[in-house]
């Protein structure tokens, strides 16, 4: 990361400041300008699970996603770190079996699911996880559904050589306006390629899926599926009281936003045309929505209904063991 990050959000404890956060911010619009800033707006972070709204657009421009069927529901679980709710497994399920895959050809591991009424049943009723219920089988089993569709073996489709990496990361690499060999390649917690982009790229992608214009016929058509499915089906994106499916859901799909592991979160606003990301430079997860929503209304995005629908994460409270509200984290800082 660059060391000229800001002060972007503190912990306060009774009287005093007890923790900082710092961070970058990048608003981009559709051609590329940026528009408003934080800290270093080319500062290096990988995409994490904020590129999986870039990832899906092969699946949909083979026409993968057209010819087995897939649902609203489906192809916004293609995009999601979902909660492993049951109807996340369900439609992770349908994925594959349309498909002509299984549960068992999932790669990316197992976890309880982040939800956790559906976690703490699991447990009571020694019920194991399965890669179904990993936040990423919805990307993975769009990752299977490509293979099928372009013919080729899914035994090593984690793989940076394999085809559907490859066609993953060239679309990565257009709508961030680079060339694939510039961007340099992790390993992401699933097991599959990650994308090092410099936040403003990354917001430039995102501004072009909200708003595909100038892009091919094929490339456009793609995003505007991805966009009109997630503003149907926004409790697939992530699920029950989670950040992303609530915004989502307040604005009406009028803004769109995927959160990414480390402290990322990136936006597309299509009618504006607008991209913002954001990342925390520490990768602290509880500052991340707190910053974001104070973005967005200094940027003038979100109407009042919507602020009252979103408010539970404009100042999250800090507890003690015994649940008493001891404190707060407040967001702090003016985008130039």
């Amino acid at each position: 990361m660059s060391a000229s990050s800001a002060v972007i959000a503190r912990v306060i404890r009774g009287p005093i400041t007890e923790s900082i956060h710092r961070g970058h911010i990048a608003v981009v619009d559709h051609t590329g300008r940026l528009l408003h800033s934080l800290g270093d707006p080319q500062a290096v972070t990988f995409a994490r699970s904020t590129a999986k709204l870039i990832q899906a657009l092969p699946v949909l421009e083979s026409g993968a996603a057209s010819d087995f069927g897939f649902t609203d529901a489906e192809i916004a679980l293609i995009c999601a770190s979902h909660n492993g709710e049951d109807r996340h497994v369900r439609a992770a399920r349908s994925i594959l079996a349309k498909a002509g895959a299984e549960a068992d050809d999932l790669q990316c591991g197992s976890h309880y699911p982040f939800h956790k009424p559906t976690s703490r049943q699991m447990r009571q009723e020694g019920e194991a996880p399965t890669p179904l219920h990993n936040n990423c089988s919805g990307k993975h089993s769009g990752m299977l559904s490509l293979a099928a569709k372009l013919g080729v073996s899914t035994e090593h489709y984690m793989s940076p050589e394999h085809p559907v990496q490859r066609q993953m990361l060239q679309a990565v690499a257009e709508m961030a306006g680079l060339a694939p060999e510039e961007i340099p390649l992790g390993v992401d917690g699933c097991g599959v390629p990650v994308f090092g982009l410099a936040i403003d790229r990354l917001a430039l992608a995102y501004a072009r899926l909200g708003k595909p214009d100038g892009l091919s016929a094929e490339r456009a058509d793609a995003c505007r599926r991805i966009i009109a499915a997630i503003r149907r089906e926004p409790s697939y994106l992530a699920g029950s009281d989670r950040f992303d499916t609530r915004l989502a859901e307040a604005t009406g799909g009028r803004i769109i936003g995927k959160m990414g592991a480390e402290g990322l979160f990136a936006v597309t606003v299509p009618d504006e045309g607008l991209g913002l990301v954001l990342k925390i430079e520490d990768g602290a997860q509880r500052a991340l929505y707190c910053a974001m929503f104070e973005a967005l209304v200094q940027l003038g995005l979100l109407h009042t209904d919507e602020m009252e629908a979103l408010a539970e994460f404009r100042e999250p409270k800090v507890t003690n063991w015994q649940g008493t509200v001891v404190g707060s984290i407040q967001a702090d800082f003016k985008l130039i």
